[in-house]
């Protein structure tokens, strides 16, 4: 381990983090603000939903971890929203389903540590004409923007009943009249314009959250300073 320890913000989710270091995405906004006070921790898998999440979850945040997390962003979503396929062999998780792992993935969350905060981020929408042009190399894509919302509506939900912060993507990105445009890359993943409406809504969070110690980059402190 390198020193000093600093506090840990964790990063969990399927390709919307696991690419949130490119095209100048939102984890990276977030490391260049925490730099020197807390270190940004990346757990991004392409593909994944939020099956797959809870076969790892033990593995990833052990609860006998000698040192626990201090912020979990998760995101999880997108890929269960995308329609059944014929083979059932695809990335559909049934909505029931998914708030129940949403349930277990917050409630594992909680159990680490007092001071380990969490936020959700929804499902985020999606340019259904700009996906199928550059993505259809990849056949049919089962994805549509209602069943986007769908997810998204049923996350907050969840996180409503949890007392859990959420972040309610698929609305915060389309409040820009130029969103279908601007915010992908390929009609689902996120554009640097997309990203900094992601970084912009995470700070206002963690400014606004009465949490102690506040994990607001203007309230860390400095290491070495």
């Amino acid at each position: 381990m390198v020193g000093p320890v600093r506090p840990q913000f964790v990063l969990f989710g399927s390709s919307i983090v696991e690419f949130s270091y490119s095209n100048e995405g939102w984890g990276a906004i977030l490391a260049n603000f925490y730099a020197r006070k807390a270190d940004i921790i990346l757990r991004g898998y392409a593909g994944w939903n939020s099956r797959c999440a809870l076969q790892v979850l033990d593995i990833i945040f052990p609860k006998d971890a000698t040192i626990q997390p201090s912020l979990v962003i998760v995101y999880f979503g997108g890929n269960d929203s995308t329609h059944p396929h014929p083979s059932s062999h695809g990335l559909h998780v049934p909505l029931q389903e998914y708030i129940e792992n949403m349930r277990k993935i917050a409630t594992h969350l909680m159990s680490l540590s007092k001071k380990t905060r969490i936020i959700f981020l929804t499902c985020p929408p999606i340019n259904e004409t700009q996906m199928h042009e550059t993505l259809s190399h990849l056949g049919q894509i089962r994805r549509t923007n209602e069943s986007c919302r769908v997810y998204s509506e049923a996350c907050l939900e969840l996180c409503r009943e949890m007392n859990v912060k959420a972040i309610d993507m698929w609305s915060a990105l389309q409040q820009r009249h130029d969103w279908l445009d601007v915010c992908f890359t390929d009609g689902i993943h996120l554009s640097s314009e997309g990203s900094k409406i992601v970084a912009k809504e995470i700070l206002k969070v963690l400014r606004e959250a009465d949490w102690e110690p506040s994990l607001h980059w203007n309230s860390m402190p400095n290491e070495f300073a």
